[in-house]
């Protein structure tokens, strides 16, 4: 019983951590969020902290995770919604905005992650696969319902918005002014099935 009741303190300790990390990381950006800021935040030693999670690349993957985690219950609705594309899309795009470390964060492990032996590797792959299918299947509902252009494959129109959503992160973080939002909703626009011609 003691085993057990140490085990959650420690699952809870953890979900302590990556909370309060994420607001560090997007508060403070990804070069100011050191391990020993994560830790002081909460409390720790920075061998403390690491004792969590084991090193420092494995704690930033978990943030991410963690990040991941919080957008999907704050952000998507029911993927057969027609909102689930657009307007949860958007919200996303919009969000990392407000968040410039996490998006730091975000696209430099990516980067990092092409080497299979970085720790960030296997969450990349996975979380890629996952994001892919998911949106894929949302996308092909659109396009049966005649609002998305069917010209595209649904897997490789989701891998488009994939690579649009991580460029796009890239170029803001370079330039403040590049609207990313817009760029999605014009690129909505641009696949969206035409309107039927008009009776004569």
């Amino acid at each position: 019983m003691a085993k057990r009741g140490s085990y959650a303190k420690g699952v809870a300790k953890r979900e302590e951590i990556l909370t309060r990390a994420l607001e560090v990381v997007a508060e403070q950006g990804f070069r100011s969020a050191s391990v020993r800021e994560i830790a002081d935040a909460v409390g720790l030693s920075q061998a403390g902290l690491l004792h969590y999670f084991g090193t420092k690349e494995q704690l930033f993957v978990e943030i991410l995770r963690k990040r991941d985690e919080v957008d999907l219950v704050r952000f998507t609705h029911d993927p057969d919604s027609p909102a689930f594309i657009r307007e949860d899309y958007a919200a996303v795009i919009e969000h990392n905005s407000e968040v410039p470390g996490l998006v730091e964060l975000f696209s430099r492990m990516s980067v990092e992650a092409a080497d299979p032996e970085h720790p960030a590797h296997d969450y990349f792959v996975a979380r890629g696969e996952a994001v892919r299918t998911t949106f894929a299947e949302a996308l092909r509902h659109r396009q049966e319902a005649g609002e998305l252009t069917d010209a595209i494959d649904a897997e490789t129109l989701a891998r488009i918005f994939q690579a649009v959503s991580d460029g796009l992160q890239v170029q803001w973080l370079l330039d403040r002014d590049v609207d990313m939002p817009g760029a999605v909703g014009a690129l909505f626009d641009a696949l969206a099935s035409p309107p039927p011609p008009r009776r004569p």
